[in-house]
């Protein structure tokens, strides 16, 4: 069984709520659920937070022992050095998610600090992104570690 942790960044707490043409129109509190079931019998953990800090937190918390994280940070993604610090000091794998496309969006939405330190990104996939990276990492994953 594999641990994977999600955490979500800034404003994403508004998913389903916020922007449905861009972000879609169903909630985490929605998603969660389902993706959990899903991928039993491995044990999904999430958080959100809108502060950067608490998300660095959590990344030292969770890096050294999970089996995969997947992290969609929002905007942090495009202005956060200390985030991608943070990503490249643990040892599990890291996928970086964003439900929308970021590459056809403000010009500013095309840097992500992230990209480089993470082993995967899945853009522009809806919620459907967060099902594409546990697929990658559990692919990734050595029988023996499961």
């Amino acid at each position: 069984m594999a641990h994977i942790v999600i955490l979500n960044g800034p404003n994403l707490n508004l998913i389903g709520k916020r922007q449905p043409e861009i972000y879609g129109t169903m909630g985490f509190d929605e998603y969660i659920p389902y993706l959990k079931g899903l991928f039993l019998p491995h044990l999904i953990t999430y958080h959100q937070s809108n502060h950067e800090g608490t998300l660095i937190d959590w990344l030292h918390q969770y890096g050294f022992d999970a089996h995969g994280l997947i992290l969609n940070a929002g905007g942090l993604t495009h202005t956060s050095v200390s985030l991608a610090d943070a990503v490249a000091a643990i040892k599990c794998p890291v996928v970086e998610v964003h439900i929308s496309n970021i590459n056809e969006r403000e010009i500013f939405r095309k840097n992500s600090y992230l990209k480089p330190v993470c082993v995967h990104s899945v853009v522009g996939k809806g919620l459907h992104g967060y099902e594409l990276a546990i697929d990658h990492i559990l692919e990734k994953l050595a029988p023996e570690s499961l």
